[in-house]
């Protein structure tokens, strides 16, 4: 039987592994055993008791010049509105009623143009849209289903696009509708 030098190396690692390891078992735990000894002959000691909490005093804040600003108001101003007022939303009251009682629909979670049209189906007399997300997955939509994440409510379909009517903020805050469509990708 010849053992190789790689096989040689293995051994001799082992054994002085196995050496080491029998040398630290042979100093036995004779320190630790008196450590542990001396611990438990000492005397046992009065813990003291904790220190004695003092109640809170509240202290309320005034300042020596009355003309000076107090530190705990806002800096800024808050404007206060009317409650009374009923706010122009810019919408009718219908399109309101139809955005507040509808379910959100899962095509509402992504951006308009992160969707793709990929085709169309014809059922009797209906049409159908296939969309893509940007996941890949596949979703059909009709005439009324929502896409997009301004409340894209779909118009119409036809064969190359479907066009939809979004709602959208303008800059002094009115929400107002507005065309979008998203074309067939070839």
């Amino acid at each position: 039987m010849t053992i190789s030098n790689a096989g040689m190396r293995a051994w001799s690692a082992a054994a002085t592994l196995i050496l080491l390891l029998t040398g630290c078992v042979s100093k036995g735990m004779g320190d630790l055993e008196d450590y542990t000894k001396e611990v438990l002959a000492r005397k046992g000691g009065r813990i003291e008791p904790p220190p004695e909490i003092k109640p809170y005093e509240p202290y309320a804040y005034k300042s020596a010049d009355a003309s000076a600003r107090d530190p705990f108001e806002p800096f800024y101003q808050v404007r206060k509105t009317e409650t009374s007022e009923v706010a122009d939303t810019g919408l009718s009251k219908e399109l309101e009623q139809e955005i507040k009682n509808r379910n959100r629909e899962e095509l509402e979670r992504f951006e308009l143009d992160s969707l793709k049209m990929v085709g169309t189906i014809q059922n009797d007399d209906e049409n159908w849209a296939v969309i893509a997300d940007p996941a890949g997955v596949v979703h059909r939509v009709k005439v009324g289903n929502y896409m997009g994440r301004n409340i894209g409510k779909v118009v119409n379909i036809f064969e190359d696009k479907i066009e939809l009517r979004e709602i959208v903020q303008n800059s002094q805050g009115k929400w107002e509708e507005r065309q979008a469509a998203v074309a067939l990708v070839e």
